[in-house]
């Protein structure tokens, strides 16, 4: 198959590349982009490790290849902190709330919760458990994590 000319906006960066056709988004973002956050743990969509926003929504790039990326604005775990290098308050919260653990699942935490929260912004504890049911984390019972999206959730309401 011949490679296909892409063009990308991740994290406000514009790329154009040529790709092979059945690369993934998720091994263009850390092989060609070099943004290594988005981990690659089941690549069968499971596990949620690999989330990115695409045009706002959260998908996983293992599914998705590159060329089906052209033209789209993508948002990794590297772009959810402010320009200046600032916390998100999801960020903030993981970090105040434990919900970090080991750290691999963590940037597809973040970027879901981040999308979760775009829309839900006042969920119960039973909507966060259902948010967060797309994302596994292999260290902890998501105590720390539920806790954690509240935070964010109350913060983010507090800085309205």
């Amino acid at each position: 198959m011949t490679d296909v000319d892409i063009e990308v906006r991740v994290n406000d960066v514009v790329w154009r590349n040529r790709v092979p056709p059945r690369l993934t988004l998720a091994d263009y973002l850390r092989g060609v982009c070099g943004l290594t956050g988005t981990h690659l743990g089941c690549e069968h969509g499971v596990c949620g490790a690999c989330t990115v926003l695409l045009d706002g929504a959260a998908v996983r790039a293992c599914l998705i290849f590159a060329v089906q990326a052209d033209g789209a604005q993508i948002t990794t775990v590297e772009g959810i902190a402010s320009p200046d290098g600032a916390l998100s308050p999801v960020q903030a919260a993981f970090r105040d709330h434990h919900g970090l653990q080991c750290g691999f699942c963590t940037p597809g935490f973040i970027v879901s919760v981040t999308a979760f929260l775009q829309e839900n912004p006042d969920p119960t504890d039973t909507e966060i458990r259902e948010g967060l049911s797309g994302n596994l984390c292999r260290c902890t019972g998501y105590q720390g994590i539920v806790k954690a999206v509240r935070a964010a959730a109350d913060s983010m309401k507090g800085s309205e």
